[in-house]
């Protein structure tokens, strides 16, 4: 049965689809200045806005991603690259990155980035380079020049958050010095047997996050004249709880000297370590300090000293450099400076204390 008013249910013709144009009369405005108040591209004052945005919800008016694409040839899709969806940081970023798109009017589109291979190539070769994003957020990824070269042709901006990436927009901690200060914390305890949990191909990867972080561990450890008692003291190891509990396990249970320290590449590299630790016997802190670095949402509950670091707020500011990179604003930005590195901080809890004499 119609309702009452409905002039499809009395035989007329079915009520026209609202237009940009019924939005802008009911609001006062132009068509442009209603556009642009919806789309979020250009400067509308805050009061104009709010009127267009309660004209069209009056009368039901929805734009049209697919109009405003032809028009501004602009997707309003961003694509973000990512190593892994399943690790605590990596999952904290992607929510700030998640939420600061939304605010701003845009999609994201996840692409989950394995190391090489004819997979990876797909990503760049195929997705990314169709008009299916408008930029690329890559998030603790080392793009290859080749990669940074095929987004540049089709004018994609790519901010990388941590990683490496030639030629492009980069926001990162300062690896290099956090490795050091957790070292150097460390060294103040007192303790001069330190050993280090490194990410994997640390040693072979110089300049990338794990690497730094490496690299961070070897100049404390110099500064202070000493060096790693043994080669067996730098473990490589994947950036993860089981990845810590295996390396800890060969770390601790070497038949040689015992570290009294051990600074981790990461907070879950850390955790794996006090459970092996645990497992044989060694007392946190009595016979061995910890140290980690991220800031875990259970880095408290374990009683983790960590450098803390603020991913979610990441993921957020990756958001506001490729916006700019966009022109989204009163002026476009060609390659923002990622200026100063990262905030940090040392968390000092119950893992770390004074060397035993």
């Amino acid at each position: 049965m119609a309702a009452i008013g409905d002039d499809a249910g009395r035989g007329g013709a079915p009520k026209a689809t609202p237009a940009i144009s019924d939005v802008a009369r009911l609001a006062g405005v132009s068509k442009a200045t209603a556009s642009r108040a919806l789309t979020g591209r250009g400067h509308v004052a805050a009061e104009t806005r709010r009127r267009v945005e309660a004209a069209a919800a009056e009368i039901g008016y929805i734009a049209s991603p697919d109009a405003a694409s032809l028009v501004t040839g602009r997707t309003k899709n961003i694509g973000v690259v990512i190593p892994f969806v399943n690790r605590w940081f990596f999952g904290e970023v992607l929510e700030g990155i998640e939420r600061a798109l939304l605010t701003a009017g845009y999609d994201l589109t996840l692409y989950n980035l394995s190391p090489h291979g004819p997979a990876r190539d797909r990503v760049f070769d195929f997705f990314l380079a169709r008009k299916r994003v408008d930029a690329v957020i890559a998030v603790g990824v080392d793009l290859a020049p080749h990669e940074i070269s095929s987004l540049d042709r089709r004018d994609k901006p790519v901010v990388c958050l941590g990683g490496t990436a030639v030629g492009a927009a980069r926001i990162a901690l300062d690896d290099l010095a956090v490795g050091q200060l957790a070292t150097e914390h460390l060294l103040h305890l007192g303790h001069t047997r330190i050993a280090h949990l490194a990410g994997p191909n640390a040693g072979a990867l110089p300049n990338s996050v794990q690497g730094q972080r490496r690299l961070g561990y070897l100049e404390a450890m110099s500064a202070a004249g000493l060096a790693p008692v043994d080669d067996d003291w730098i473990v490589e190891c994947e950036m993860t709880f089981p990845g810590g509990y295996d390396a800890g396990r060969q770390l601790l249970g070497h038949p040689g000297q015992r570290p009294s320290a051990v600074f981790a590449a990461t907070d879950e590299v850390a955790f794996g370590l006090m459970r092996a630790a645990d497992r044989l016997g060694i007392a946190v802190p009595g016979d061995l300090s910890i140290v980690g670095i991220d800031g875990h949402e259970y880095a408290e509950m374990m009683g983790l000293t960590t450098i803390e670091q603020q991913p979610e707020e990441q993921g957020r500011l990756a958001v506001e450099v490729v916006l700019r990179l966009l022109g989204e604003g009163d002026v476009a930005d060609p390659l923002p400076d990622s200026g100063a590195p990262l905030a940090t901080r040392l968390v000092v809890r119950s893992s770390t204390t004074s060397a035993a004499r």
